[in-house]
């Protein structure tokens, strides 16, 4: 995969039954070919899924390496990954689609990436739909305003 030509996957698509498991095999991908671009792998949100996976970042750097498919990577993260329910699951997946900055600084940032790509967006407050707009993809308006 090459980032500096094409996004990655959204962090809502799910593979394996996680949200950005496939956006971070494409990037795990492209930085073994050094094809990233700007794209930083592992970055939070990649260590955050790893992190519950009770995954290192060099493991699943590995897997991806030795595995052509991405079904394949998938099926090795799903075979490696901490035991979770499914409810364990569907609340991390939920968590990760409306989690937004934590801090002031990481609001101000936000703010100025948003202000970037989509200045009468007030609804957007989550990192996942950032991310998709930064990458052109549609976002349903929300009824929520920015802080």
């Amino acid at each position: 995969m090459d980032l500096r030509t094409h996004y990655p996957r959204s962090v809502r698509a799910k593979l394996g039954g996680y949200v950005h498991l496939g956006r971070m095999i494409d990037k795990c991908r492209a930085v073994l070919a050094g094809t990233h671009g700007e794209y930083i792998y592992p970055c939070p949100m990649d260590k955050r899924l790893l992190d519950f996976a009770r995954l290192t970042a060099d493991q699943f750097t590995k897997a991806v390496q030795g595995r052509s498919s991405d079904q394949a990577a998938a099926d090795w993260f799903v075979e490696n990954a901490a035991r979770h329910s499914q409810a364990e699951i569907d609340a991390w997946n939920d968590m990760m689609l409306t989690r937004g900055p934590d801090t002031e600084e990481k609001w101000v940032y936000f703010r100025r990436c948003l202000e970037a790509v989509a200045p009468s967006r007030t609804d957007i407050t989550s990192w996942a739909d950032l991310l998709d707009l930064e990458e052109r993809r549609p976002v349903p308006i929300q009824g929520a305003a920015l802080r």
